[in-house]
């Protein structure tokens, strides 16, 4: 009863759609027929870059909510923890409200993974930081990143194999909801970050 708890709670935090709704509320205006059509900070950014950084602010703070509250009421149960993780993640990527259409669960990962395991988290940024450095896609970033975080749970938390398989989900999801940007990175034409204006 307890993970089934977590997991409907989590999820149902997840699945605040905050960029639909901000751009909604600001713009009058369905973001879902914007850009990529993703409810994502990336996305939002594109209609107003205050909505975007709002949008990544608040979709963080849902997936870390999500951790905190489970926290709070299991505090020895590290795998009912990383479920919390994992189903707000699941409810960003395919919220109910919006046809399960959703975004690709990169700032709610990151607020949830920042309350489950913090020192992970400032290597995670590290690996990220590095990766866009040398090769400027925001998107490999986010990939390696997301593949390498369950080895560093494993071995920075030592988190058992239930939290860090379930962790592990979490991160093969983020990774598959960048299939299309996987497909352009192998063709060559992914964008490129770039601090220069155009």
């Amino acid at each position: 009863m307890p993970f089934f708890l977590t997991a409907i709670t989590s999820y149902l935090l997840g699945s605040i759609p905050f960029g639909y709704l901000l751009v909604r509320v600001f713009h009058k205006r369905d973001i879902r027929e914007t850009g990529s059509g993703n409810i994502g900070a990336t996305n939002v950014a594109r209609t107003s870059p205050a909505l975007g950084l709002a949008t990544l602010v608040l979709d963080a703070l849902k997936g870390f909510v999500a951790v905190a509250l489970t926290q709070h009421l299991h505090p020895e149960s590290s795998v009912l923890m990383a479920a919390a993780a994992l189903f707000a993640i699941v409810g960003h990527m395919f919220p109910v409200w919006l046809g399960w259409r959703g975004g690709k669960g990169v700032a709610t990962a990151l607020g949830s993974f920042l309350c489950l395991a913090p020192k992970s988290v400032l290597v995670l940024v590290i690996i990220f930081v590095v990766v866009v450095a040398m090769f400027r896609f925001i998107s490999l970033g986010s990939i390696v990143a997301a593949a390498c975080f369950p080895f560093l749970v494993a071995w920075k938390e030592h988190a058992d194999l239930n939290s860090v398989l379930l962790i592990g989900a979490a991160c093969a999801l983020v990774i598959i909801r960048h299939h299309e940007n996987i497909g352009r990175l192998v063709r060559g034409n992914e964008n490129r970050f770039s601090l220069r204006s155009h």
